[in-house]
């Protein structure tokens, strides 16, 4: 035990020492974050509740400890809620819009900034474009706004993330522990270098969401019926991704789940919608658009084998297929498998390049869900480095994804070969004094 403890400790310190490698480096810690990952599971509870919490608060802020490596929406947060600050409603108006032009200053408008508009050139990706983030988004970024020094930048809201991270992770360890589960499976999430660097680096708002929606799966895999509902509704309030686990959340008094979900995504919308209307769907249609979605061309693996006239309604109907698949198979006490192959699906198909869409497929492979799916949520990350290493997107979504879908496949055919190993093995045994 005490060996493993202390290659416990080591695989952290290597995981946290590659957050801070310059450049794609820090990826090295996906083989840290799996021999950890081995070896906590194999600690005794209290040892593991330790280094379980220590990696989920420290790794988050290690990752903090740089500015967004591959990522720019945290400059977006930080407008909008400055934006709400003076009085302003986010969906109002884009950035660059001269109705905005008091509200700018050195921290976000530079002329060494990437993005570039008649105004000036800022820090804030899409400056052209409303915002996209639904409104408990928003209340969060005004509210970190309100507390953040003058004239700061990215590092509140890495702080902020980071520390939702770590709490998520002490959530999954208590949700697992009430459920039945071992708590020790919190580790898949609190050790995940993905969650550090989209949590603490890139301070994505997705795992905010992903905290709501992990509660909601606790309160829900319990029979409580309104409160998980309206933890769920705020997830996607949040981010519109939770929205994917309907079919497994719904399976148990869909009624009262899913008006509670409503009602909570009404109260925060309402607002929002008295103040700008239609308007407060900000930039959703067109970003949709511009990702290829509503075409169908950034389906890349249906792309591979379709023509492209039909990717888009083979799309279609693989998700609803997997939605029906999920809300039939979905046990109302375990809801994390079904609602983990709903989310691993759609990523399958939608291909996406931003590995933080993925965080709620980590939450859910920590509660339960078969351990392989994870390749998924690590896909991303091939396309999104794609130009560094001299690929075309689409091609890196091909390669990333593909190689993901035939780890997913090795996986669910040796676990149907061990279930018919041991449904063989209890047939045998069962005989056997039978004929004595």
């Amino acid at each position: 035990m005490t060996a493993r403890r202390a290659g416990a400790a080591v695989c952290l310190a290597a995981i946290a020492a590659a957050l801070l490698l310059p450049g794609r480096w820090y990826l090295l810690s996906l083989a840290p974050f799996a021999a950890g990952a081995w070896l906590v599971a194999r600690l005794d509870r209290r040892a593991a509740l330790v280094v379980v919490l220590l990696g989920g608060a420290l790794l988050p802020l290690t990752a903090a400890a740089r500015p967004p490596d591959s990522s720019d929406d945290v400059y977006r947060y930080i407008w909008d809620g400055r934006v709400q600050l003076s009085g302003i409603d986010p969906y109002r108006y884009p950035p660059a819009a001269p109705q905005l032009a008091p509200l700018r200053d050195g921290t976000l408008w530079r002329p060494d900034a990437h993005w570039c508009v008649p105004g000036g050139c800022t820090l804030i990706n899409r400056p052209a474009v409303p915002t996209i983030y639904p409104p408990a988004a928003e209340g969060l970024f005004a509210a970190v706004a309100a507390v953040a020094p003058r004239g700061a930048r990215e590092r509140p809201l890495q702080l902020v993330m980071a520390a939702f991270a770590a709490a998520v992770g002490a959530l999954l360890w208590r949700a697992l522990a009430a459920l039945g589960r071992d708590p020790r499976r919190a580790v898949l999430w609190a050790w995940c270098p993905m969650v550090a660097l989209e949590a603490g680096n890139n301070a994505h708002v997705d795992v905010v969401a992903v905290g709501l929606a992990a509660l909601a799966v606790w309160l829900l895999a319990r029979g409580r019926a309104v409160p998980g509902g309206i933890a769920w509704g705020l997830a996607i309030a949040t981010k519109l991704t939770p929205a994917l686990l309907a079919p497994a959340l719904v399976r148990r008094r869909p009624l009262a789940v899913g008006l509670a979900a409503a009602g909570a995504i009404a109260a925060v919308y309402l607002p929002h919608v008295l103040a700008v209307g239609p308007a407060v769907l900000g930039y959703l249609p067109g970003y949709l658009h511009e990702e290829g979605y509503a075409d169908g061309s950034r389906f890349a693996l249906l792309s591979a084998v379709l023509p492209a006239a039909l990717t888009a309604p083979a799309a279609v109907a693989i998700l609803a297929a997997a939605a029906v698949l999920a809300w039939r198979r979905a046990d109302p006490g375990r809801p994390w498998r079904a609602a983990a192959a709903m989310v691993a699906v759609t990523l399958l198909v939608a291909a996406p390049a931003y590995p933080w869409y993925a965080l709620l497929l980590v939450m859910l492979v920590a509660y339960g869900a078969p351990w392989e799916w994870l390749a998924v949520a690590f896909a991303a990350y091939l396309a999104q480095f794609a130009p560094d290493i001299g690929l075309a997107t689409a091609t890196a979504q091909r390669l990333g994804y593909g190689a993901a879908l035939a780890v997913v496949l090795t996986g669910l055919a040796l676990r149907r070969r061990q279930s018919r190993n041991v449904a063989h093995s209890r047939m045998r045994s069962t005989v056997t004094p039978g004929r004595a």
